[in-house]
């Protein structure tokens, strides 16, 4: 779902781009050298699952991941997302420097939304919580990031975006959906393998 360079007016991307490094700026404080493998592993999956993408009009489409990592990191997505995005930007060619701020905002926004109103739901790690908090975190990450995209194409890229800012969130749909299945199977299964993710029976979370 990146924004590609030449959409976005000029005080959207200042905009944007502050509110960017201030989120990561927030991160980096919440980054705990405990978690920096997990960290790693998510910002490794995000940055594969949005290798393989469908050019849509001014963005594209792809597995997007954010609500998983949002919801084992919280804020430290900021920074996660951040380095994906670089990647993907310097190696791939996706989305742009220009517009990095407002990519970073449209997949972190939502991932630390996913991280505080979901990490209640597995305080106690029962396979199923975990299940059904991993389901939910792809669905708001995927959903915020749809939304939040419509919402800057219509703001900073001007009324002609209008129309398609609903395509874009219409044909991530399906994207939601297999974002919410991996995100069922991927939560039960980091508690099992990864080390420090669980401690005394219950989930790590971050601050």
């Amino acid at each position: 779902m990146h924004l590609a360079e030449g959409v976005l007016s000029l005080p959207a991307l200042a905009a944007t781009a502050s509110l960017a490094v201030a989120g990561v700026a927030i991160g980096l404080k919440r980054l705990e050298d405990s978690r920096l493998p997990l960290a790693a592993l998510l910002g490794s999956a995000f940055l594969v699952a949005g290798a393989i993408h469908v050019p849509l009009g001014v963005g594209s489409v792809h597995l997007l991941l954010n609500g998983l990592a949002g919801l084992l990191l919280g804020w430290a997505a900021f920074p996660v997302l951040l380095a994906a995005l670089l990647l993907q930007a310097a190696l791939f060619g996706f989305g742009g420097f220009a517009v990095l701020g407002a990519n970073l905002l449209i997949m972190a926004v939502p991932a630390v939304l996913a991280h505080y109103l979901l990490r209640g739901l597995a305080s106690d790690a029962a396979p199923w919580r975990l299940r059904l908090a991993g389901a939910l975190a792809g669905v708001i990450g995927v959903g915020g990031a749809g939304a939040l995209a419509a919402v800057v194409l219509t703001l900073g890229g001007g009324r002609e975006f209008a129309g398609l800012a609903a395509l874009f969130g219409a044909a991530h749909l399906p994207v939601l959906a297999l974002d919410a299945a991996l995100g069922a199977v991927a939560v039960p299964a980091l508690a099992r393998l990864v080390p420090d993710f669980t401690r005394r029976g219950t989930v790590e979370w971050a601050r």
